[in-house]
């Protein structure tokens, strides 16, 4: 290792599993989960080419670290989103978590494709599993507080859990791969207004 690589790596110190992290984030967005490599990762970074594999293991270990960092900030965003929503009823919470869904979707879409596209993450690390169930029961919880029981203790629960995640995650691909362009030819605003009327008839189809 050189100097000025070892001086760089003594600089981030304790940020060095952060800013391997957000080197992975950037080489993922340009070369996909196929070209994504340690080294390209350790070059952005300005680091040494071992650091990486120092801090992660391998490739998998990394790519399972970025997942989980994903599902965590994908949490935060949809929590940000509900609690920020002027309906706070549990309907009006749920269009919110939908739109946060999408919104996150759109706004980091090689990540999103590493959380829910991609067999490159290791689901058995635990980190990446803790962090992914997390983002489930925060879809479970919604419902529930919706239809006032647990949806998973029933069959006709668990179809509405599963029929709201299809539709949220459905839009959110069908957007990321253009091929919704029915809606995704307009501005932001009203393109959130029909994700919202499509939301709205799906939690409560007698009411839109």
């Amino acid at each position: 290792m050189t100097d000025d690589l070892k001086a760089r790596e003594t600089y981030h110190h304790g940020d060095l599993r952060r800013a391997l992290l957000k080197a992975a984030e950037d080489e993922l967005a340009e070369k996909g989960p196929e070209g994504f490599t340690l080294r390209g990762c350790a070059k952005r970074a300005g680091v040494s080419h071992a650091a990486p594999a120092h801090h992660f293991g391998d490739t998998t270990g990394l790519l399972s670290a970025l997942a989980g960092e994903g599902y965590q900030r994908f949490h935060a965003a949809i929590e940000a989103r509900m609690d920020a929503s002027p309906d706070q009823t549990p309907e009006g919470r749920m269009v919110a978590a939908g739109l946060g869904y999408v919104a996150f979707a759109r706004a980091n879409p090689a990540l999103f494709g590493l959380m829910f596209s991609s067999r490159k993450p290791d689901y058995g690390n635990p980190a990446l599993e803790k962090a992914a169930s997390a983002a489930f029961d925060q879809l479970v919880d919604s419902v529930a507080a919706f239809h006032g029981d647990d949806p998973l203790s029933s069959r006709k629960g668990r179809q509405q859990v599963a029929a709201i995640w299809s539709v949220v995650h459905g839009l959110s691909d069908l957007l990321l791969s253009q091929r919704l362009k029915l809606l995704a030819q307009q501005g932001d605003d009203e393109l959130e207004q029909d994700l919202t009327g499509i939301l709205r008839a799906l939690i409560s189809p007698k009411e839109a």
